[in-house]
């Protein structure tokens, strides 16, 4: 296979994962999983194969297309399947997610980034970009602490120089600490205040 046909074949798979991302995204909201936990419930239901997968390709949409705060999901994903395995289907899809979030920022580069982060996210962290050693820390701390927008940063990360492997394994390494924070804090929050309208 030549350059040209391999660079052609994968922009067919890119554009093709763009469209189903696109179309799963549209059939997600229309059926009102992103802001109904009823829908979302009754959409994964109680099949032990077809819900967990369902839950991860909706983690997979929200990471790449943020149509709802990543903390919500989150939690959804807790409640309804329990703090184990709510965690490995928040981690599965969150990391798949910010995986192709990259690929498609390495491919498609800065026009695409401008799309997907506000000017005021990448007017911040534009000039960390400068220190590669500088930015893979800010980054990893990122990743690590839920203290940043990790999903801008995945794709701002894309304009480094920093290899496929070594993002991998910062995304790998760093993420359960900030899903784990997240889906406590949310879920200790909601008890919190479920006590006090309750009292």
């Amino acid at each position: 296979m030549s350059v040209v046909q391999s660079r052609r074949l994968l922009n067919i798979i890119s554009l093709t994962g763009i469209i189903l991302t696109i179309s799963a995204t549209i059939y997600f909201y229309h059926l009102g999983v992103f802001n109904d936990m009823n829908s979302l419930r009754q959409l994964i239901g109680h099949s032990p194969i077809a819900g967990p997968l369902i839950f991860i390709l909706i983690q997979i949409v929200q990471v790449v297309i943020p149509i709802i705060p990543g903390g919500i999901s989150l939690a959804a994903g807790v409640l309804i399947f329990g703090p184990y395995w709510g965690f490995i289907y928040n981690y599965v899809g969150i990391v798949i997610g910010s995986l192709i979030l990259f690929l498609m920022g390495r491919h498609y580069g800065k026009p695409l980034i401008m799309h997907l982060v506000s000017d005021k996210v990448y007017q911040k962290y534009i000039h960390c970009l400068d220190d590669q050693s500088r930015f893979e820390k800010i980054f990893a701390w990122a990743i690590f602490l839920p203290i940043a927008p990790d999903d801008a940063l995945c794709l701002m990360a894309s304009l480094t120089n920093i290899s496929f492997k070594k993002y991998s394994a910062i995304i790998l390494l760093a993420k359960p600490a900030s899903i784990f924070l997240y889906s406590w804090a949310l879920l200790q929050g909601g008890s919190l205040l479920s006590n006090l309208l309750i009292h």
